[in-house]
């Protein structure tokens, strides 16, 4: 296999099914506007890597002591990605074996707190994530979970309200992080809370863990005993998760392990909820890409693509402002924006599938003090990482506003629908993603 055009060919050969609806796939992705938060597109490196001849391989255990031969090479490539995870998020420990970042956040709950211990995180519906303690996920289920909410004026981390909640409620570990937050997570701010009372403190910052690695982010490392983060998202990485722990803050405390009640290192503890704990066998092949998108994002050039990625978000959010949109926090700091439809009367579910028809992805998201279901939503999310690879900017992102305020405002018109289709199409065209692998 000398590229990814020859891989093609082997799968057309072999399976013509599986190969037509790949090729759908890279016409649609191709030929519509991706505006998830959390999707990216990543280089042909990585996808040469994650097709690779490493998913050939069984790795169970860790560098040097794995439960299988023949890892000499997995081995390197394994530790190729945490030394360069460690230079990037100048961090001490990394862990790049979890499958996701919500297998990363369930490894810090297992090694971290007892089942039906307190944690505390963002709600939901005001831009939390599943594994902060939903009542539907591991989180909510297995652990004691309490919430805490964004400020109706600002929709912004009400820290008044987090203390209030966190001395009455003592949790064991408070999280902060979202996947609906437009704002900077104010790290410092929970480490003060989490202090005052004797809480551990974890990150998750599976989204703006990109814009974190190029600096144009506050890190956590200084203000959070444990860090998760996806390796997809603005860091345009394979699917996939990631632990991290700062420099020195391993030294601050040790955990008494479980059943065997001997004194651990919480990296020793950490290797073992993801492995045997919650994991066999790791995707070598994907931690091969993760090495692969780490050093790329080690590059001059990964710090320009991420302020474009910021600033490709703020020319949306003031276009969007600019026609009367309602943003949850007013704006972005980030890669993300939350739109609250309300004043349009247009529900978030459908506007998702009407910007659907005319080659707009976006999802349907809750907004705070949400009145609709999750199932329905009053808001959107959107967000520029996977826009911005393909080489779009300002200019274009006040295209794509105008874009879809025309399937808004005009939400039932199937011909207006079909107008923007034609638009969204040309403007792909001119900037063209993934040429080598079409037919």
């Amino acid at each position: 296999m000398t590229n990814s055009t020859n891989a093609s060919s082997f799968i057309k050969r072999s399976d013509p099914k599986i190969y037509d609806i790949l090729q759908k796939e890279i016409s649609r992705e191709d030929l519509t506007l991706e505006l998830i938060a959390s999707e990216n597109f990543v280089s042909y490196s990585i996808l040469e890597m994650a097709g690779g001849v490493m998913t050939n391989k069984y790795a169970e255990g860790y560098p040097g002591a794995r439960y299988y031969g023949g890892c000499e090479h997995v081995d390197e490539a394994e530790n190729l990605a945490r030394d360069r995870a460690k230079k990037l998020f100048d961090c001490e420990y990394v862990n790049v074996q979890p499958h996701s970042g919500s297998q990363a956040n369930m490894a810090v709950l297992m090694t971290f707190l007892n089942v039906g211990d307190t944690i505390m995180g963002l709600d939901l519906a005001h831009g939390g994530h599943l594994t902060h303690g939903s009542h539907v996920n591991f989180s909510g289920k297995l652990y004691n979970s309490v919430s805490y909410q964004v400020d109706k004026d600002t929709g912004r981390v009400d820290f008044n309200s987090v203390r209030s909640i966190a001395k009455e409620f003592k949790p064991q570990l408070i999280i902060c992080g979202g996947s609906a937050y437009p704002r900077h997570v104010e790290f410092e701010q929970f480490r003060e809370v989490a202090d005052e009372v004797g809480a551990f403190l974890m990150a998750d910052i599976a989204h703006p863990s990109g814009l974190v690695a190029a600096g144009l982010h506050p890190s956590p490392m200084n203000y959070c005993d444990i860090v998760t983060s996806t390796t997809h998202k603005t860091l345009r990485g394979p699917r996939g998760g990631m632990i991290m722990m700062g420099k020195d803050i391993e030294n601050k405390w040790k955990i008494v392990a479980p059943k065997s009640g001997r004194t651990k290192m919480v990296s020793e503890l950490l290797d073992s909820s993801v492995m045997p704990g919650i994991q066999g066998g790791p995707l070598m092949h994907i931690i091969a890409a993760k090495a692969i998108a780490f050093n790329e994002a080690l590059q001059p050039e990964f710090k320009i693509y991420a302020q474009q990625v910021i600033d490709n978000a703020k020319a949306m959010s003031e276009t969007l402002l600019s026609k009367g949109y309602n943003l949850i926090s007013g704006g972005t700091d980030t890669h993300v924006v939350l739109i609250d439809l309300s004043n349009k009367d247009v529900t978030g579910k459908l506007a998702e599938k009407t910007l659907e028809k005319a080659g707009i992805t976006v999802n349907k998201n809750m907004v705070p003090f949400d009145k609709r279901s999750p199932f329905i939503t009053s808001g959107i999310r959107i967000g520029s990482p996977a826009i911005t690879t393909r080489g779009m900017k300002q200019n274009e992102m006040v295209q794509v506003i105008n874009l879809i305020d025309k399937i808004i405002t005009n939400i039932e018109d199937q011909s207006i629908i079909e107008k923007v289709k034609i638009e969204v199409e040309s403007l792909c065209s001119s900037f063209p993603l993934y040429s080598e692998l079409h037919n």
